[in-house]
């Protein structure tokens, strides 16, 4: 036995070293450090950086070398706020009746797809309809389709006429009464219902739509549509089962409910206040602010046809101010997490909210480290994701020239690898 167990440790010693994959870096942006780095190596075995070393180094026997000394090195973008299963159009609505989920299904692979070769290997997926992002989020997982890691809130939860409430618009032969497994709720006992059935569903986290939206077909974008009895019984509940809550909010009203009521982020916050923002900063609650998503609906609004009648007034007064907000909010030192609410506008467009939100005055790293550490704190995933650090998962994205001097340069990735697999190279 003590002969076996000598010859079993000479083999090992003489085994090869497993192969690593090493990229060199021209100038490196790592998510942490408060600026740009020179050139860099990061070393990757398997889904793992294994180290980030100064200059250029060489391969070892049976390593492989990828060569992006012209370009920017980069964590893998995330976005918060995307919705994978479908792209606004004005068939929109007659979708819903003509399309069988499989349907949408084969849409929303795609979908995916552009948004991975757009740099983003995370988002988090903030409604859909018949749990399909869940489902698309397995099979990316299990490798059956190419796409980003995806953190779905499966069905939207909204109250009765709400912005989440899929009978809106419907004749009333059609409307029925959708209860908490289709997301409406009435009262706090069906709030903790609809968070129940989110976790029996596959759900990572739930959103809720804290006041009326844009391109529902209701009157108001803006009124409150939860109590605080009502908000407190999600959030408790949510909680109870490890998930955060986002809360899509336009008006100041109903998104400070949401925020006393300890909501983790607001979405859009078009028409927050001086008085949200000091409470989010008291309750440490991330801003989303999806600014291409009030942009798009603006330009469409002024398209006949486009949109209802009724989604028409709401997308022309909120279009125009969310950029504004957002531009306040980052004075004040709210903290911010980048969302473009992309599938109103087109998938694999997610860095026009870049250009948009330095052009708000927020500096270009600033603007990146949105979209990798303070997206990966959001998530609570930071000892994993957000930074190229030793030890976290080979996400590493890289485009041409240097984005903290022209922030449009990530409009055109080069380069993208996601667990250490490569999507789309130069």
């Amino acid at each position: 036995m003590k002969q076996i167990a000598i010859l079993a440790l000479a083999a090992l010693l003489m085994a090869p070293a497993a192969a690593d994959t090493l990229i060199h870096a021209g100038r490196l942006i790592d998510g942490k450090s408060p600026r740009a780095l020179g050139e860099h190596t990061v070393r990757i075995r398997d889904d793992r950086i294994v180290s980030v070393e100064a200059g250029h180094l060489e391969p070892g026997q049976g390593d492989s070398l990828i060569d992006l000394s012209d370009h920017t090195v980069m964590p893998g973008l995330m976005d918060m706020h995307v919705h994978l299963t479908g792209e606004y159009s004005p068939s929109s609505r007659l979708d819903g009746l003509t399309l069988d989920v499989a349907d949408v299904a084969y849409r929303s692979v795609n979908y995916a797809r552009a948004t991975l070769e757009a740099g983003f290997t995370t988002v988090r997926n903030l409604g859909d309809r018949d749990d399909i992002t869940i489902s698309l989020r397995k099979a990316i997982d299990s490798g059956v389709v190419a796409g980003p890691r995806i953190f779905s809130a499966g069905k939207t939860i909204g109250t009765t006429g709400g912005h989440a409430d899929p009978s809106n618009g419907v004749k009333q032969a059609l409307r029925g009464d959708p209860g908490p497994r289709e997301g409406v709720i009435n009262g706090p006992a069906d709030a903790a219902k609809a968070v129940r059935q989110r976790y029996k569903d596959g759900a990572d986290l739930i959103k809720i739509t804290a006041t009326g939206g844009v391109l529902s077909v209701a009157r108001n974008g803006q009124n409150p549509q939860f109590t605080d009895e009502e908000l407190e019984a999600i959030v408790a509940v949510a909680a109870d089962y490890g998930f955060h809550v986002a809360a899509h909010a336009h008006g100041a009203d109903g998104m400070k409910r949401a925020i006393r009521a300890g909501v983790r982020s607001i979405e859009h916050g078009t028409f927050m206040d001086k008085e949200a923002m000091a409470l989010m900063k008291k309750n440490s609650t991330y801003y989303v602010p999806t600014i291409m998503a009030g942009k798009w609906v603006a330009a469409k609004a002024e398209e006949e046809n486009f949109f209802p009648e009724l989604v028409r007034p709401k997308a022309q007064a909120v279009g125009p101010q969310i950029q504004s907000t957002f531009a306040v909010a980052y004075r004040e030192g709210v903290t911010i997490a980048f969302g473009t609410d992309s599938g109103v506008s087109p998938h694999g467009q997610n860095a026009d909210e870049f250009v948009y939100m330095v052009e708000a005055g927020m500096p270009p790293m600033r603007a990146i480290q949105s979209a990798t550490l303070v997206a990966a704190r959001l998530l609570g995933v930071e000892d994993k994701l957000g930074t190229l650090t030793a030890g976290k998962i080979a996400d590493v994205v890289a485009v041409r020239g240097d984005p903290l001097a022209d922030i449009a340069a990530l409009r055109e990735m080069s380069f993208v690898m996601k667990e250490g697999r490569i999507y789309l190279s130069p």
